[in-house]
């Protein structure tokens, strides 16, 4: 592993310098990896790794959507696509990439297939952490381990074919074979991961659950949604509103932010801006300190588990689903997107 210091702090992380490609494929040569679910991590792991000159097979609900998904991808069905029983059977490393509520459901079915030897590979420790209300609690006589992609699948697939990677975590929980770490950095490396860091399976759920409440969604959202009402209370434009509180940012700063930092990014923005955002931050953070407390507890309690799982699996989860996303889809703000991006030069003439 190679030793990077974070700012003072030195962690171990692998990266494809000393786990090449061609290390991962010797190590996976005789693996067979069945890739379960074909929803959003598993047709970019799955491609990426077939890309990679991995054997992949697909495990997939016949005549889902999904199956048909993977149909035009052209994975073939009795070839390289079966139905999730079969795919285990077949696989080696049987990449478990079904939806968490879908992992509770479909384990009875799954667990039977597993043979002496194989490896059980999660992108989430959802179901491992909290396995009391999952159920999935997997047999001694297999590997249990995780590569998780800090992107979506559209990202970890987007990045592969664009030359980079998506840095993503990983974790051991369980080593019967003896060879469960070379497996699961072979794993890592042949999906597209850009660099790997150690982890383990509860950190992983924990940081995840928080991540996707707090700033990579739930609260980006809570934010936007809070300064866009304001402006507009206050007389501003939909227009107006809208740009000063997201086009600026996805357009502008989180690209310099990506690029190089915080720091730099208030160091090439104006004195203004600068002085402002430097004395509001505290602000924020007091204000919102309490909220990610709050969260992290939930999460670690189970709590947040219980309410998705419960949601998830519920008859009606679907149009409940598509009844909120609509209610978001049709706010003023996110029509006042739609009309702002149509603006965009790239966009001109459609």
């Amino acid at each position: 592993m190679a030793k990077i210091d974070f700012g003072g702090i030195v962690e171990e992380v692998v990266t494809r310098d000393e786990f090449p490609l061609e290390k991962a494929r010797e190590i996976l040569r005789d693996e067979v990896v069945a890739v379960l679910g074909y929803g959003v991590q598993g047709p970019a792991q799955a491609l990426n790794m077939q890309d990679n000159g991995i054997h992949v097979i697909i495990g997939q609900r016949r005549d889902s959507s999904s199956w048909e998904k993977a149909l035009r991808d052209g994975w073939e069905p009795d070839k390289t696509l079966f139905s999730l029983e079969e795919a285990t059977e077949r696989g080696t490393i049987v990449q478990y990439l079904v939806s968490d509520a879908a992992q509770m459901m479909t384990w009875p079915q799954i667990k039977p297939h597993l043979k002496e030897g194989d490896a059980l590979y999660f992108s989430h420790g959802f179901s491992i952490v909290y396995s009391d209300q999952t159920g999935v609690v997997p047999p001694e006589f297999v590997d249990v381990i995780m590569v998780a992609p800090k992107g979506s699948g559209a990202s970890v697939r987007a990045n592969f074919l664009a030359g980079s990677g998506i840095n993503s975590s990983f974790a051991v929980h369980q080593d019967y074979t003896g060879r469960a770490l070379e497996r699961t950095l072979a794993i890592g490396m042949a999906i597209g991961s850009g660099y790997l860091f150690p982890t383990t399976f509860e950190k992983e759920v924990y940081s995840d659950l928080t991540g996707e409440r707090g700033v990579l969604m739930g609260a980006l959202a809570g934010i936007m949604e809070a300064q866009y009402a304001t402006l507009r209370q206050d007389g501003h434009s939909p227009s107006e509103a809208f740009n000063e509180t997201v086009e600026e940012l996805t357009q502008s700063l989180i690209r310099l932010v990506d690029q190089n930092g915080m720091d730099w990014m208030y160091e090439n923005c104006s004195a203004t801006a600068r002085r402002g955002a430097l004395d509001w931050r505290h602000r924020f953070r007091e204000a919102v300190m309490p909220v990610f407390e709050e969260l992290y507890q939930r999460v670690v309690s189970g709590e947040e588990t219980r309410i998705v799982l419960a949601a998830n699996s519920a008859p009606d989860y679907k149009q409940k689903l598509d009844a909120e996303l609509r209610e978001m889809g049709e706010s003023e703000m996110w029509q006042a997107g739609a009309a702002v991006r149509a603006l965009r030069p790239e966009n001109w003439g459609k």
